[in-house]
């Protein structure tokens, strides 16, 4: 085996662990068969474990669907034997406890499982070819209030999860420069415009989105009675040949990972073009280079084949150096840096350069 070969593995190891891999598909949905079935939760509440006979009963599954489903997650560590009982391990409490988790599976079974057959093709083509299994669209954003109910409550949820205790936690910094009028690139589903509207009185708020989803973003905050200090501009921030410049912030939360390096260096071009003197650019994104947990880092690296896959076919959560380079190749100057926002978020204010 040649040095770039070598890791810490062992042979038996490495061939273990690539049978995991292999079979990776399989284990995941028989786990979410545990979860949804209820078998996780009987196992939870029986401190001795529970036979194959005692979890059919309790489950109403039959005695065959729940011994496969128990040698798989035995092999799996998700559940360990003990005798002729089995029981959680603690891979298999946070299965069934851990939000995170919990959103993430169900992120990947109702948004991305289907699709994922698509991503080779995807790669090749640079198209998102697995978003097929839910539309005709180019992207995922224009069918986002079209998807099936358990995709988009899915998809929802696997967004808010992340973006929320990062706003919280992001909120104080942009108080702090004081804006009075803030444009809410790519506002989503409204929440951080409203987020800003509540805790600024006098703050003024322009969501720039595309049509269906400023539409969505502005029922919400026709709903919240916020309409007097937000509004909405509908536009295609790739394609629409100018924009507004009236905010003295400019705002964009999980935006610019939506887009290639070309599309990211393009767009904020532009920006800056557009931004009156005095304004500034406040980007929120993950960096997988700035994790401070192995696990996180995996997790992002594999919502970069979502977006492959599914979202748009070029865009990624972005290596830190790769996106401030791209900042600086477009003029501006970074003031200000704060990692760790929220969970494993980074904020970036940035100036026009000279």
């Amino acid at each position: 085996m040649s040095p770039a070969k070598k890791n810490s593995h062992s042979a038996l190891e490495a061939i273990s662990l690539a049978q995991q891999i292999a079979f990776g598909p399989i284990l995941f949905q028989a786990v979410w068969s545990l979860r949804e079935s209820g078998l996780l939760a009987a196992l939870d509440r029986a401190p001795h474990g529970l036979s194959v006979a005692e979890a059919a009963v309790q489950t109403s599954m039959s005695h065959y669907a729940v011994s496969v489903l128990f040698d798989m997650a035995v092999s799996g560590q998700i559940l360990a034997r003990e005798e002729d009982r089995v029981v959680l391990t603690a891979v298999g409490h946070y299965l069934l406890h851990d939000a995170m988790t919990r959103i993430n599976m169900d992120f990947t079974q109702h948004v991305c499982y289907q699709a994922m057959g698509a991503l080779l093709p995807s790669l090749q083509q640079g198209k998102p070819l697995g978003l097929r299994v839910f539309g005709d669209w180019p992207t995922l954003y224009p069918g986002l209030s079209q998807l099936p109910e358990e995709a988009r409550r899915s998809w929802f949820a696997f967004d808010h999860f992340y973006s929320d205790r990062a706003f919280a936690a992001a909120l104080p910094h942009i108080l702090d420069l004081h804006p009075r009028h803030l444009y809410d690139v790519g506002g989503n589903t409204g929440k951080w415009a409203m987020t800003c509207a509540t805790a600024d009185p006098a703050l003024r708020v322009t969501i720039l989105d595309l049509p269906p989803q400023l539409a969505l973003a502005m029922t919400a905050i026709q709903a919240a009675g916020l309409t007097n200090r937000v509004d909405g501009h509908a536009i295609d921030l790739l394609t629409d040949a100018s924009l507004p410049g009236e905010a003295d912030l400019w705002w964009m939360s999980q935006f610019l990972d939506c887009f290639s390096e070309e599309q990211i260096l393009s767009l904020l071009r532009r920006v800056r073009h557009s931004m009156k003197p005095g304004a500034r650019l406040a980007i929120l994104e993950l960096f997988h280079d700035r994790q401070p947990y192995a696990a996180a880092e995996f997790s992002l690296n594999a919502t970069s084949l979502y977006f492959t896959c599914l979202a748009n076919g070029n865009s990624r959560f972005y290596h830190s150096a790769v996106f401030i380079g791209l900042l600086q190749q477009a003029g501006f100057v970074i003031e200000q840096e704060f990692d760790q926002i929220g969970r494993g978020h980074t904020l970036l204010i940035a100036s026009p350069g000279l």
